[in-house]
């Protein structure tokens, strides 16, 4: 007799709580090998699959594409020892500790069977068989017995409770938005409850809501789109309200002429080899001066009262992607050269433009650069990536009137903006830090002294 075992949300580490469910990769009735990943979701961190420690028949999915799961909630069930998956895996489960990415074992084999008749529950359910046995179509049969347990526990619910509900996903919408479960007619099977009979029941309670005039409070808003903050502007919504709630930010800037960084970066790139951008100097810049100013690359522990002034430099910077912005960190950046930090910020771009980028990547960060010049604009006020003590900002570089040496010139010109923890240090330290970026930018020779 197979034995069907329910596998749920793992904890994916970095504090996460839950995850959206962004694309199934197995199907009810699937053959799934021990460590094969099942199911990819987005956390506030990145985009992850989900490895199944079990080897079986996939019997039940819990949740559709596009919906958020806490960390603990059922995602699939497996009956092991069933014969469809005799070779999927010699043993039923692997053992390994799921959390971050799962296991990390390479997918040994995945096989499908033959769909199921047409009539059959939809794959999102849990399968509970509708006939004897004999009169299931082949392959089908064996799926439908092994998942009878998962389905007979359905039934169980919609008869000895209250309701026919079986998600908590879906009593806690009911109970956020006042919907009483008792006065609906579940869609699912066996009259079960699902999470689009809440939502219908919503949208009717709105229509003659929204036909009826409503008295406008002053200063708030009645229509428009409702965007929720969850996934990575979630998580950015929280990290900057959290930032200008707890830090007593300032900010300093100063324009620098970068006429000689620009012809220093192409003399480096002209002798062949890795281009390096003017990202990768600027990082360079950075990690110099706060070997001078240490006092930036720190934190403050409010709960010991204390600022904790960290060892290593792990450089974090501003990415735009199709997701939404995100930050991802360069590891002991003071011990990279130029074309190290290039050839990093390179590779971590291409992940994070891809959605690949892992929660260590995008965690630990002691200071950031942000360069949103590449929007073609010239100045900011950044706001400092909590619980970093400060952020430097670069504009665009674009040619500029200029006294030099006494005399009017054409020159490249770039305003650099540093946003500062004041808990941390006062207005002379960090003019000192923005100072000698300025001058690293103006006189790269002044650069040498440090390296």
């Amino acid at each position: 007799m197979p034995k069907v075992l329910e596998f749920k949300l793992p904890d994916l580490g970095e504090g996460l709580t839950e995850a959206e469910i962004v694309r199934w990769l197995v199907a009810v009735g699937d053959v799934v090998a021990i460590d094969q990943p099942v199911v990819e979701v987005e956390t506030a961190k990145a985009m992850v699959e989900v490895p199944c420690p079990y080897g079986g028949v996939v019997t039940a999915r819990f949740g559709e594409e596009g919906t958020e799961l806490p960390v603990g909630a059922p995602l699939l069930t497996v009956a092991v020892g069933a014969p469809e998956a005799a070779d999927a895996e010699s043993s039923e489960y692997s053992g390994n500790v799921l959390v971050g990415y799962g296991t990390g074992e390479a997918v040994r084999r995945r096989r499908r069977v033959r769909p199921a008749p047409v009539g059959a529950p939809p794959a999102t359910a849990p399968v509970t068989p509708s006939g004897p046995p004999a009169a299931a179509a082949p392959g089908h049969a064996r799926v439908a017995a092994a998942t009878a347990t998962v389905g007979s526990s359905a039934s169980a619910a919609a008869a000895d409770g209250p309701v026919a509900v079986i998600s908590p996903l879906v009593r806690k919408l009911a109970r956020e938005n006042g919907v009483d479960l008792r006065g609906l007619t579940g869609s699912g099977p066996d009259g079960l409850i699902l999470r689009s009979d809440v939502e219908s029941a919503l949208r009717a309670e709105a229509e003659p809501a929204a036909a009826a005039p409503v008295p406008v409070a002053a200063g708030v808003a009645t229509a428009g789109t409702r965007i929720p903050l969850r996934g990575i502007r979630g998580a950015v919504a929280d990290k900057l309200s959290r930032s200008r709630t707890e830090i007593p930010d300032a900010t300093c800037w100063v324009d620098a002429d970068a006429t000689e960084l620009m012809a220093a970066r192409a003399a480096m790139n002209a002798v062949g080899g890795p281009k390096i951008s003017v990202l990768a100097l600027l990082a360079r810049i950075c990690t110099a001066a706060l070997d001078r100013y240490p006092e930036l690359n720190s934190t403050v522990d409010t709960a010991a009262r204390e600022i904790v002034r960290l060892p290593a430099v792990h450089l974090g910077f501003a990415a735009q992607t199709e997701r939404g912005l995100v930050v991802p960190v360069v590891r002991d950046a003071q011990a990279r050269s130029a074309a190290s930090l290039g050839e990093e910020f390179a590779r971590l771009t291409e992940a994070a433009r891809a959605g690949t980028l892992t929660p260590g990547d995008l965690t630990g960060g002691t200071f950031t650069l942000n360069n949103y010049g590449v929007f073609g604009v010239d100045g900011s006020t950044p706001i400092i990536n909590h619980p970093e003590a400060a952020m430097l900002g670069v504009g665009r570089i674009v040619p500029k009137p200029w006294v030099r040496q006494g005399e009017l010139a054409v020159r490249q010109v770039v305003q650099l903006s540093l946003t500062f923890d004041h808990r941390v240090c006062d207005g002379g330290t960090a003019g000192g830090f923005l100072r000698y970026v300025a001058d690293c930018v103006e006189q790269p020779a002044v650069l040498l002294r440090s390296l």
